[in-house]
């Protein structure tokens, strides 16, 4: 595999990735991240529309209540825990943090709510950072096309800092992502539309 070809190709492909989140500071792509567990983009989009232009801040937010909040967000999965956690970390940003989304990963996993991938989006989307979010899309698309190998999110994302070249690992989160959201799909994979398709030894066999 010749993964420099690869990673060239998706920056060919598309230049300037980025979530499909939609936001307007970077405690709004916190909480959008904290929604989208188990839920897809489009449906916290739709929620957050709303949410943002009532509650774009934490202190906004935690004026809601849980109940409040809840209303904003029932169409989303889990929503019930999702408005606690939000409301928590919140309480957390404006009492610890000056109400501001702290920008290590320690701070970051030490909210309620955020594990290490969202951690990880955060670090990478807000500030910049080379890291990697292993979601359902990247394990998948990793495996197919021979970057990776491991039963675990933390596996798969160790093995593609090892060998990502690092001048595209800032933006390979977001390619692997769309990847696999709209080619390498985990049903049906769009093969025959793959850009990859001479690379991938998924295909190959």
């Amino acid at each position: 595999m010749n993964v420099a070809e690869l990673f060239a190709r998706f920056k060919a492909h598309n230049p300037n990735p980025t979530t499909e989140l939609k936001y307007g500071s970077v405690f709004q792509l916190l909480v959008a991240v904290i929604l989208s567990a188990q839920a897809t983009d489009v449906s916290v989009n739709q929620a957050t529309k709303t949410l943002f232009k009532i509650a774009p801040t934490p202190e906004a937010m935690l004026q809601l209540g849980e109940d409040g909040l809840k209303t904003y967000i029932k169409t989303i999965g889990l929503f019930n825990s999702k408005a606690r956690h939000i409301l928590e970390t919140c309480q957390i940003l404006v009492s610890q943090f000056q109400s501001q989304v702290p920008q290590t990963r320690e701070a970051l996993e030490s909210l309620p709510g955020v594990g290490r991938k969202t951690a990880n989006v955060i670090l990478n989307t807000a500030f910049g950072e080379p890291t990697l979010a292993v979601d359902t899309h990247i394990f998948r698309v990793a495996q197919r096309l021979g970057l990776a190998k491991g039963t675990t999110p933390l596996a798969i994302e160790k093995q593609l800092l090892q060998i990502i070249p690092r001048e595209y690992q800032q933006d390979a989160h977001h390619w692997l992502i769309l990847h696999g959201r709209y080619i390498c799909k985990a049903r049906r994979p769009l093969c025959a539309e793959c850009f990859l398709a001479d690379l991938c030894p998924s295909v190959l066999r």
